[in-house]
């Protein structure tokens, strides 16, 4: 699924609020992929949601673009960011005609993705895009033996005249998950609420790498590289590769 304008206009206040620096992980990300290629001019986030992190990161590289399919995020970000290139596209088969020095696809972006096949697709496509030696760090989702089956969580923010809900369960479904996240927002003029579910997949860590190495990267397993700043517990951390 993607997230409707509702959700999005939340999605980085919710996230601010848990504790979320999107500012200090671009910047961790930057000296990620400086470590690795120390000329680093340009950048590609796929799966760039609202732009939060492409944000800080325009001011950390030459030249930086975005890829985004959900058409709310996808407007939310370029209103953002109106001088930066936001493109449509899936990450399977998306093709901008250029390469780049470094490529991140950071979140729970590429569990979206329902196969490892179409997981393989998705890391080949981004590899493709990196010049050679580009960096590609990829954030995945919960490995089988992390994930909490009936996880719940639930946080409330409260901002001038508005009270916002954030709700959450997971569940496992054979190899994937199943997340509904209910949002309940207070306000003068009234009460709105909707259940958005998101669906992942819970691939394994040698999956990921098999698709670095399929798509001709070196890879390497970093956890917790950015402090899990927004509070999460026994994340899984990057996967960070070379296109060779």
């Amino acid at each position: 699924m993607t997230y409707g304008h509702d959700h999005v206009e939340l999605y980085d206040l919710v996230f601010r609020s848990r504790g979320k620096d999107f500012g200090a992980e671009a910047e961790e990300l930057a000296a990620l992929i400086r470590d690795r290629k120390p000329g680093a001019a340009t950048l590609l986030d796929v799966a760039c949601g609202t732009g939060a992190h492409l944000e800080r990161l325009a001011g950390l590289f030459d030249e930086v673009e975005g890829v985004e399919i959900a058409p709310a995020m996808r407007e939310f970000a370029q209103l953002r960011l109106p001088d930066i290139d936001i493109h449509p596209g899936d990450m399977r088969d998306f093709d901008l005609g250029k390469k780049y020095d470094s490529l991140i696809c950071i979140g729970n972006a590429v569990a979206c993705m329902l196969s490892s096949h179409d997981l393989d697709k998705a890391v080949a496509r981004m590899a493709e895009h990196l010049d050679h030696g580009g960096v590609l760090v990829v954030e995945p989702w919960w490995f089988p033996e992390n994930f909490i089956d009936g996880y719940v969580g639930g946080h409330v923010v409260r901002e001038d005249r508005r009270v916002v809900s954030r709700l959450t369960r997971s569940v496992r479904e054979g190899l994937t998950t199943r997340m509904e996240i209910r949002f309940t927002v207070s306000e003068p003029e009234g009460m709105r609420a909707w259940t958005d579910e998101l669906v992942t997949s819970l691939f394994t860590r040698e999956e990921y790498e098999l698709a670095f190495e399929r798509a001709g990267c070196t890879v390497e397993f970093l956890s917790d590289p950015l402090q899990l700043s927004d509070g999460r517990a026994n994340a899984p951390g990057l996967f960070v590769g070379v296109r060779k």
